[in-house]
């Protein structure tokens, strides 16, 4: 599963609008996220991994990675 497919889960989940997801990026972070530039972020793959990390944080999840045995 893709990290944009996770961001969309976790959307999903906490019964949230990519707008409301943008703000409370944009109060977290500082940097200018609008509904439109993160759902074209979200639409193309093109969140960064920290971008990830930090909407994960803010929701209340956790990334791990593990080794394929």
């Amino acid at each position: 599963m893709s990290s944009q497919e996770q961001v969309k889960i976790m959307i999903l989940k906490e019964r949230l609008t990519v707008e409301k997801l943008a703000n409370m990026l944009r109060e977290k972070t500082g940097k200018h996220y609008t509904q439109q530039s993160l759902q074209h972020k979200i639409s193309l793959s093109s969140l960064r991994y920290d971008e990830v990390e930090t909407i994960a944080e803010m929701l209340g999840y956790k990334i791990s990675i593990e080794k394929n045995n």
